[in-house]
């Protein structure tokens, strides 16, 4: 999503362009053809041809996932510039702020989303709808419909997913498959993970699906929620607000440290989704704003140090089944801070910044460039 926004952008600001040239860097190199990223550039900048590089060796970057487009008519260049896909679709031209106007948001950090909820006496959705307006609701409403539909297309599709590493769907064989041993708490948990399994797929395949935070972790948030939307019937206005409030995670996440994994690791993308996820279940059981805190603390906290290591680039293994398994422990972080909130020595901000500290820790192989963990020791035949 991030470089399809560079390349509309560097296409308005270049109209008399005759063609392209656009230079993939760092992580974007590396899983450049296994995210589609190459073959998004070209359509996105067609029918004005464009040559896409792939520049494995360039070290001093800005961001892990650089991207440079120039324009030329001719052999003349008449421009370039320089983009950071910062994570979550998000796009920073280099050289100006990543956000351009007026803040939503006076909070610096969760704890002052807190203290503004004490003060108004109100809950974290209202903390939303005050800053960003009342009709925020309409588009959360939208995320939801899109969110439920990814799925559903998702449970009826099968088939192999594209690349080379020709893995099959799995989403609608978990949903469907009888097992007459099986439980129906245990039948329930499975078809919450054909759920993510199902908006995975959609996404490695290049269906329509929500960023939650990013592309990677798109499957853990929808799961839950239509998941818990079976089970007791919520109102689609009762799912809005649990999406305000995941949203308020990962605004936090992503302000105070990153969602992007190949700037942090899977614990930036997957790990925030199930923060936000968990941070979700609890607004849906009308749960205070401190156990919803303490549930997304959870749910980061048992992730610190998650790598990101795509097989081939391609968002598929591990992925998917992260996701899935990212939607469980969604469920049992908000069921723990429901009964153990009064205990809690950590707080969600400490987390994050722990979470930030570790990402920059880990070696560039375990960042999203394909190079280390399982896209190093798993040989494609």
């Amino acid at each position: 999503m991030g470089p399809e926004r560079a390349a509309k952008d560097f296409a308005a600001r270049y109209p008399q362009a005759e063609r392209f040239r656009a230079t993939l860097y760092g992580s974007l190199a590396y899983t450049g053809k296994g995210h589609l990223t190459d073959a998004i550039v070209l359509s996105t900048l067609a029918p004005k041809p464009c040559e896409v590089v792939f520049d494995y060796d360039r070290e001093d970057l800005p961001h892990p996932n650089t991207l440079e487009i120039e324009g030329f008519c001719g052999d003349k260049s008449i421009g370039k510039q320089t983009y950071l896909s910062v994570g979550g679709g998000t796009i920073q031209r280099l050289g100006e702020p990543e956000r351009e106007g007026e803040e939503v948001y006076p909070f610096k950090n969760f704890q002052e989303i807190l203290a503004y909820c004490k003060a108004h006496d109100c809950t974290l959705d209202r903390v939303v709808y005050d800053f960003e307006g009342e009709e925020i609701k309409d588009f959360l409403l939208e995320v939801w419909k899109t969110m439920q539909a990814a799925i559903r297309r998702g449970l009826t599709t099968e088939g192999t997913l594209p690349g080379k590493l020709q893995v099959v769907r799995k989403a609608k064989t978990l949903f469907e498959t009888v097992d007459s041993e099986e439980t129906p708490p245990q039948m329930e948990k499975r078809h919450l993970c054909a759920f993510a399994f199902a908006t995975s797929e959609e996404n490695a395949s290049g269906g329509t699906i929500v960023t939650a935070p990013t592309c990677g972790a798109c499957g853990v948030l929808p799961a839950v929620l239509y998941y818990l939307s079976r089970m007791h019937g919520y109102s689609d206005n009762r799912v809005a607000a649990a999406l305000a409030v995941a949203g308020l995670v990962g605004i936090t996440v992503k302000q105070n440290a990153s969602v992007s994994g190949a700037e942090a690791g899977c614990q930036a993308e997957v790990g925030t989704a199930t923060s936000m996820a968990a941070a979700a279940v609890c607004r849906l059981f009308d749960a205070p704003a401190d156990v919803i805190e303490y549930a997304a603390e959870i749910a980061l906290e048992h992730q610190l140090g998650l790598t990101c290591d795509p097989i081939c680039g391609y968002v598929q293994i591990p992925c998917i089944e992260r996701n899935a398994v990212a939607a469980l422990r969604a469920l049992s972080s908000a069921e723990l801070a429901k009964v153990l909130h009064g205990t809690r020595k950590i707080s969600f901000d400490l987390i994050v910044h722990t979470m930030y500290e570790t990402g920059k820790d880990l070696h560039a192989r375990y960042r999203e460039t394909s190079e280390g963990g399982l896209a190093k020791n798993y040989k494609v035949s």
